[in-house]
């Protein structure tokens, strides 16, 4: 969200609108612009009763456009324009006048296009005077501005080359390209213009200039000619038993009249004649072509309509290559989240790789600073509120998520019960990480940046409120209390978190997979996990003999019970450290359980397993202390070398057997002492 100072005019997608701009906004939408009663001067209208073929209605100057005595009203069009001509309209009807428009009229010298609709229960019949040949517009420079377009390969380039291709195509001083942001104000994004005429690219306009009835006709009517603002407007006449002739819906008529406040906005602006063409995406006028030009100039209806098609494939095309940008940042963002992903799968510690790997969450979504709680830690890097107002934060934020993270880019303005917040950081995007309480939330900072206008906003530059702008000269605001727009960024981080709950359950999985396999206390081996390395080891024997030490430690029972679990505990973990440092890196050490260890030695013999064994003993036996605690203890340690293809249970069961006969051979006292 955006809030321009003192204007209240929006430059995205969430901004409040002034009262002012709201005025305007609600005024448009009361105008009459689909049945204003009346048409522009440039031609002339009839609308026949569909089975009797008489004129219902006409406009005033039909008599003197088309050199037809008056009045029409009542009279047959074969009467007024010839049976060939009746016969032409009639046949459009059974057709689809759409694919024949325009008819030719030729009365007398004067020769017309003719272009029908339907609409109620009419048929409009409307005449163009036939333009002089030498137009500057043809078909064959259509095609090929046409073609050269589609050789434009980035967003900017199609909208520079496509104003300047139809400047010089048509003839008109100005052609302006707009682009509508979600809130609904546009954006001059492209402009092409006539020497000495002032630049208005890269301007904004409010939502009122062309408001939401007009944007729905543009939807479609997919173009729209103004030829004179300096005439007055043609009133429609109909019969005395007519209805009111205001009633009557021109959407689709090409001469249709123009507001009032429009014409005095082209008159502020110096156009005597516009032509404006629709580009639609997916059912949404996403943005216009407008020609503007200082004198009258009209186009030919024919090249209007191939005006048309290509003001269609512009927007096709701006689609076909924002899809394409947007791809391929797709591709990098998902790129580097996988390399993310990698990494997480190599540490112990999410929330310390996410936050200040190699690769972290900031190079995934831009972000100025960034807090996380992700399997109950917690932790944050960056430019980030204090943690009593992150909490603030995360508390509205679970009360508010649903389908959609908790995202704004000016805080303050949109949630003043965040203004605390706001403060710190002017954007937010925070969402949850699974349904424990984890979370990601991102920080972006306040940016002051300027917004130039198409004239001054305020109303110092217009009549009254409801009056247009006087000037359009560029006017400059400043932009407060607001970050950087998180657009797409919202949709890559729902994604983030999607693949941060996958790595979450799969560590959790692993931590499963660890545990059924290893000694919860010491982290060693169990009895599982060593029976199956002594089935490979054994499955694989050959020359390479495979040996076992069984190690029981001598009166533990007493030491646990006189000094306590906790104890015992510190001890066991001890005495399997003890092991791992006296045996060979490629030895495995395991806890069968109580104080009983195994020793798995591949590659040693009987004499190789007694020195192993002798070096355990007296790593076992050396002086050991737990906390403040002196404590003694040795190890009874029963060896078995095993033979080929000899079952893993009765090799462990005879290295047991020769651990108790060693612990037989020792002298009692040893046996059980404690201090």
């Amino acid at each position: 969200m955006s809030i321009i100072a003192n204007t209240g005019l929006p430059t995205n997608g969430h901004a409040t609108v002034s009262a002012e701009e709201l005025l305007r906004l609600e005024e448009c939408v009361r105008e009459p612009i689909r049945t204003p009663g009346s048409i522009q001067p440039y031609g002339a209208l009839i609308a026949l009763d569909p089975l009797t073929f008489t004129v219902k209605i006409e406009s005033a100057n039909c008599s003197d456009l088309l050199g037809i005595d008056a009045p029409l009203l009542g009279r047959s069009l074969a009467e007024i324009a010839g049976v060939e001509f009746d016969r032409e309209v009639r046949a459009s009807v059974t057709d689809s006048p759409s694919d024949v428009n325009p008819l030719h009229l030729k009365i007398g010298e004067r020769a017309f296009d003719a272009i029908v609709h339907s609409v109620d229960d009419f048929l409009i019949v409307e005449f163009e005077p036939e333009l002089a040949a030498g137009s500057p517009l043809s078909t064959s420079a259509l095609y090929a501005l046409i073609h050269r377009l589609t050789l434009s390969t980035t967003v900017d380039a199609l909208r520079a080359d496509a104003a300047a291709g139809l400047r010089k195509l048509t003839g008109f001083d100005r052609v302006m390209i707009y682009h509508f942001h979600p809130d609904g104000h546009g954006e001059i994004v492209a402009e092409a213009h006539a020497p000495g005429m002032e630049p208005y690219n890269g301007l904004h306009f409010p939502a009122s200039d062309i408001p939401a009835q007009a944007r729905e006709l543009y939807l479609t009517k997919l173009s729209r000619a103004i030829v004179n603002t300096s005439k007055a407007p043609v009133d429609l006449l109909t019969d005395a038993d007519e209805p009111p002739v205001p009633r009557r819906d021109l959407s689709n008529a090409q001469l249709r009249s123009v507001s009032p406040h429009h014409l005095q906005f082209m008159s502020n602006m110096g156009q005597e004649s516009t032509l404006s063409m629709s580009m639609v995406r997916n059912g949404e006028l996403v943005g216009m072509i407008t020609c503007a030009h200082r004198g009258v100039l009209r186009i030919p209806f024919l090249l209007r309509g191939g005006l048309e098609v290509l003001a269609n494939q512009i927007a096709l095309q701006l689609s076909a290559l924002d899809r394409v940008e947007e791809l391929t940042r797709q591709v990098a963002v998902r790129n580097t989240r996988a390399q993310l992903m990698s990494q997480l799968a190599a540490t112990d510690n999410m929330v310390e790789s996410l936050l200040r790997g190699r690769v972290t969450l900031q190079h995934v979504i831009e972000a100025d600073g960034v807090a996380i709680r992700l399997g109950g830690a917690s932790s944050a890097v960056g430019d980030v509120p204090p943690k009593s107002e992150r909490e603030l934060l995360i508390r509205h934020a679970e009360r508010t998520w649903s389908a959609e993270p908790f995202a704004s880019d000016a805080l303050a303005v949109e949630y003043p019960e965040l203004a605390a917040v706001g403060r710190s950081s002017a954007g937010v995007l925070v969402l949850p990480v699974g349904g424990n309480g984890d979370y990601l939330a991102f920080f972006r900072n306040e940016i002051l940046r300027s917004v130039s206008w198409l004239g001054d906003q305020t109303n110092a530059n217009r009549n009254t409120v409801l009056s247009p702008r006087n000037s359009f000269s560029s006017w400059t605001d400043s932009v407060t209390d607001t970050a950087e727009p998180w657009g797409n960024l919202i949709f890559e981080a729902i994604e983030l978190a999607r693949d941060l709950e996958g790595a979450l359950l799969r560590k959790a999985e692993s931590e499963l997979a660890r545990l059924a396999m290893h000694d919860a206390l010491t982290g060693l081996p169990n009895r599982r996990s060593l029976l199956g390395q002594l089935e490979r080891a054994l499955d694989g024997v050959d020359d390479a003999p495979v040996s076992l030490l069984f190690i029981d430690l001598d009166g533990f029972k007493g030491i646990n019970d006189t000094h306590g679990h906790d104890v015992g505990d510190s001890l066991l973990t001890l005495v399997g450290q003890r092991i791992l440092s006296a045996i060979r890196a490629d030895d495995v050490v395991a806890r069968l359980g109580g104080d009983e260890f195994v020793v798995l030695c591949e590659g040693t013999d009987a004499a190789e397993t007694e020195v192993i064994a002798s070096r355990v003993r007296a790593s076992i036996a050396a002086d050991i202390r737990i906390g403040e605690l002196p404590l003694a203890i040795t190890a009874s340690i029963g060896t078995a070398v095993a033979t080929r293809q000899m079952p893993a249970s009765e090799v462990l069961s005879r290295a047991d057997v020769n651990m108790y006969r060693a612990k037989a051979r020792r002298p009692k006292a040893e046996s059980h002492s404690h201090p």
